[in-house]
């Protein structure tokens, strides 16, 4: 623990937090290609499970705080925490965010994509393809020595530019042994401000991005957060370490080009 700050992890330490990003990235991949219409937000959850054991890992999501599913599973207006359900079908034109972990060996992988269901409008592609350049925009930044507003600076001048809005309620985090540890990563903010990055440092970078107005609510289910004005949202989200060489994302294999998630391999 770093006396004063956020737990630095040790090489040893990523390299256990990249077994589990490995995971995490090809769980995703599979419910990618099962995000079709009629399939349920269910039997992705389901089918999610059943690869996270047969890898050896354990699901990061199921129980935390009470949550009953592996996947939190967002359609279309829903911003995060979507609950999977047997009555939630997706549609032609749907998009769906993906928001998954898993741990190993102690250590949590956490990542997320979202994902056209068949043919969705342009104004959906376009929201989804800036959530991700947005998401990278934020990675590029993490170099040691940066600062951490750097981070959500990028992304909210991505976001913004394309006229979209960047969710406020909902921040990236610290991840290692825990799901959620300190510093918060707000997906904006003002560059040149906020902690100095330093090798060993493992965020988890998530833009939330709305097609309209930043506002959300809470359903009754006290878990799925949905766009106040009902229109559509995307989130992406990597774990990347911040090395002396630059941002290693430790939810992407090698061999993968940065800007591909949620697209066909």
């Amino acid at each position: 623990m770093s006396p004063g700050g956020p737990e630095l992890k040790a090489a040893a330490e990523i390299a256990v937090m990249e077994r589990a990003g490995r995971i995490v990235w090809e769980i995703l991949q599979a419910l990618r290609e099962a995000a079709v219409p009629g399939a349920t937000t269910l039997e992705l959850d389901t089918l999610a499970e059943k690869l996270i054991y047969e890898k050896g890992a354990t699901p990061a999501f199921k129980g935390y705080r009470g949550f009953p599913g592996s996947v939190c599973i967002s359609v279309n207006e829903e911003v995060v925490h979507g609950i999977p359900s047997e009555r939630r079908a997706l549609k032609e034109g749907d998009i769906v965010s993906l928001d998954f972990g898993v741990v190993v060996g102690g250590f949590y992988g956490d990542s997320a994509i979202t994902v056209p269901v068949g043919q969705v409008s342009p104004e959906a592609q376009r929201l989804v393809d800036v959530t991700r350049q947005a998401m990278h925009d934020g990675i590029a930044q993490m170099a040691a020595g940066r600062r951490l507003h750097d981070i959500g600076h990028a992304v909210q001048e991505r976001v913004e530019r394309a006229g979209f809005s960047v969710v406020r309620d909902f921040v990236g985090h610290g991840i290692g042994r825990r799901l959620h540890e300190e510093p918060q990563l707000p997906n904006y903010g003002k560059a040149g401000t906020g902690m100095r990055l330093r090798p060993g440092l493992v965020l988890a970078i998530e833009p939330m991005v709305n097609a309209g107005a930043p506002d959300v609510e809470i359903l009754q289910d006290e878990w799925t957060a949905v766009t106040r004005d009902g229109k559509l949202s995307a989130h992406f989200e990597h774990t990347v370490a911040i090395l002396e060489d630059g941002p290693r994302i430790l939810t992407l294999p090698p061999g993968i080009p940065p800007g591909r998630e949620g697209l066909p391999q």
